[in-house]
């Protein structure tokens, strides 16, 4: 029937609807339509809304009520970016304020001289919450204080127990899985051993053995250190040194058997780069530079610092011992000045790098003996005559320079360089390298032009030219026979 019909009296008005389900006329304003059914709609579709919310929200707020706040807070990928960014400067492995390193996780947790950093699930005791949060924070130092939310995700990842979630990568280099090159590597550094029938090359995270002669690949050493800056064979050619490390993160020297190609033993040092690493005479000791500044003396093969000398200002790329004494030089320098009153008993060993300095130091104590030279050019190579107390240095200004180990003259206010025996020709750039041959009688330096020039050391008369290197020349080495 029609709209006039005689059921349309029955059905209540939109108004007392509305009133019994708690919605007064106001929410129909605007509305239209026969009986105002199109009000009803939106009011019934609203309810739906309503109920749609409150049964979503349910789980979180049931969640808020347990004290939850979402997923748990990762130290991973939300703590230790703020580390990175507003403390790392400051807590590092050679800037270590107050004794805290907060370059890892494992750091982090140890503390510092306040003691542990955080205590798991408490972080109303952790130190870490004394000093960044509060009115008046303490750290970072000099700096604006973090800001509350970051605060609030440290006191949240300590509440949920300080976890560790930083993930496992598998290494995809290591023993038995040597690195593929797609392209030419650099080579930082090569050595023969003491009988020329092993050349000793540094690539990436290995070492490649070749037999002396040109015939082939002999083996390849594969270790942890993705730069080997430095190789040296003992006196008696039974064990490799390999130094080395990953800048700003670690410094290692591994001693390998060149024979049986096994790793005799590991150890880390610092936390960047070791070089110039030189065995003892009697092999049982190695001394290294490092771009901490530093220069040590480890045992061999256990890698156990034995010396540590901190003199140096800048970066020490190259160390070499003093050769072992005799008769003829102890009576030689026999009441001399400024010098040890004995040359013998007590091996030297001589450092230098950036700050242009060649120390001389004691080996037993690294006590400091003398800077030998006067301050001129920061040095990349110091390389020992096979024979004398004499050692030729280079570096950027292209000048090899020979001198004298230890003092026979005075010093004076005019620092006058009384050591220097001989400074030879310029090169055409910065010197990288240089290597004695076996009798000391030539040498031969490597430069950053990618040029190699061969001299006599007695006169420095230029032997030959060697050219065609595509970029700089990081490494030379005689043969045992001095024909390569």
């Amino acid at each position: 029937m029609g709209p006039a019909g005689p059921h349309r009296h029955r059905q209540p008005a939109p108004g007392r609807r509305l009133r019994r389900a708690g919605v007064s006329h106001a929410g129909l304003e605007g509305v239209d339509g026969p009986g105002g059914r199109r009000g009803v709609s939106r009011v019934r579709v609203s309810g739906a809304v309503w109920a749609l919310v409150v049964w979503t929200a349910g789980p979180a707020l049931a969640a808020a009520g347990r004290g939850q706040a979402g997923p748990p807070v990762s130290f991973h990928r939300q703590i230790r970016p703020i580390l990175q960014r507003k403390c790392q400067g400051c807590h590092q492995p050679v800037s270590q304020g107050g004794k805290l390193i907060l370059t890892s996780y494992e750091a982090f947790r140890a503390g510092g001289a306040a003691g542990p950093a955080f205590k798991p699930g408490k972080p109303d005791e952790s130190v870490v919450m004394r000093l960044i949060a509060g009115p008046n924070p303490s750290m970072p130092k000099n700096q604006p204080a973090l800001p509350r939310a970051e605060v609030e995700l440290f006191r949240r990842w300590i509440l949920e127990g300080a976890r560790d979630d930083t993930p496992t990568v598998r290494d995809p280099i290591g023993p038995g899985r040597p690195p593929a090159y797609t392209r030419p590597p650099v080579i930082p550094a090569v050595a023969w051993s003491p009988d020329g029938s092993l050349l000793a090359v540094a690539g990436y995270r290995e070492v490649l053995l070749h037999r002396g002669d040109g015939s082939g690949l002999v083996g390849r050493l594969v270790g942890r250190s993705p730069r080997i800056e430095s190789l040296a064979f003992s006196p008696d050619g039974k064990v490799l040194a390999a130094a080395g490390g990953a800048p700003a993160r670690f410094g290692e020297i591994q001693f390998w058997d060149p024979v049986g190609m096994r790793l005799l033993g590991s150890a880390e040092l610092s936390y960047d780069v070791l070089y110039g690493a030189s065995f003892s005479p009697d092999g049982r000791q190695l001394a290294l530079g490092a771009a901490d500044n530093s220069v040590r003396i480890v045992s061999v093969p256990e890698g156990k610092v034995l010396v540590k000398f901190d003199n140096h200002s800048d970066w020490v790329f190259a160390t070499c011992w003093t050769v072992p004494a005799t008769a003829q030089t102890l009576a030689s320098t026999a009441g001399t000045t400024n010098r040890p009153p004995v040359h013998d008993a007590r091996p030297h060993i001589l450092s230098t790098g950036r700050d242009r300095a060649i120390k001389l130091i004691v080996a037993e104590d690294g006590s400091f003996v003398d800077d030998i030279n006067t301050h001129t050019s920061p040095y990349r190579t110091l390389v020992r005559h096979p024979t004398r107390d004499e050692v030729l240095v280079a570096g950027d200004d292209g000048v090899p320079r020979l001198y004298q180990i230890f003092r026979t003259k005075p010093r004076t206010m005019n620092q006058e360089d009384h050591n220097l025996l001989r400074a030879y020709e310029r090169q055409p750039g910065a010197v990288c390298c240089a290597a004695f041959s076996p009798d000391g009688a030539r040498f031969a330096v490597g430069t950053d032009t990618g040029e190699i020039r061969l001299y006599q050391t007695e006169d420095g008369r230029r032997i030959a030219s060697l050219g065609g290197a595509a970029g700089a020349v990081f490494a030379l080495a005689f043969r045992a026979d001095g024909q390569q």
